[in-house]
């Protein structure tokens, strides 16, 4: 698995705030289930509903990235036993880093997980 690559095909998307949380979203949904959440703004007419945040629990951290007008706010909470400690907001370069090697620790004992940090890579490049 080529991390790196993962973490660009993100960050391609990332001057587009939309496109990277429908990359997230798309690339993620299937291998997390209801560890990935969504939220969504209501759609006008014939205006499609926008992302407003996505949240992916990852072992005991929940990466957050939150729609904040044309800006996109990223956000590490830490749990323990479920009681978030901390929390601290990253520029979005390193929270993709950091969400893309939380999920390449997990996708080391969940072939789901892994399959979705491939199609993150392999569906961004085609």
């Amino acid at each position: 698995m080529d991390l790196a690559a993962a973490a660009s095909t993100l960050r391609a998307n990332a001057s587009d705030v939309q496109a990277l949380l429908r990359a997230l979203v798309d690339g993620l949904a299937d291998a997390l289930g209801e560890r990935l959440q969504t939220s969504v703004t209501g759609g006008h007419f014939r205006q499609a509903s926008a992302l407003r945040s996505v949240r992916i629990a990852v072992g005991e951290e929940r990466f957050e990235a939150l729609v904040e007008r044309s800006n996109l706010r990223c956000v590490i909470a830490h749990l323990s036993g479920g009681i978030r400690i901390r929390s601290e907001t990253l520029a979005t370069d390193e929270w993709i880093n950091r969400l893309v090697a939380a999920l390449a620790s997990e996708a080391e004992r969940s072939d789901s997980t892994r399959q979705a940090l491939e199609h993150l890579v392999i569906g961004g490049n085609q």
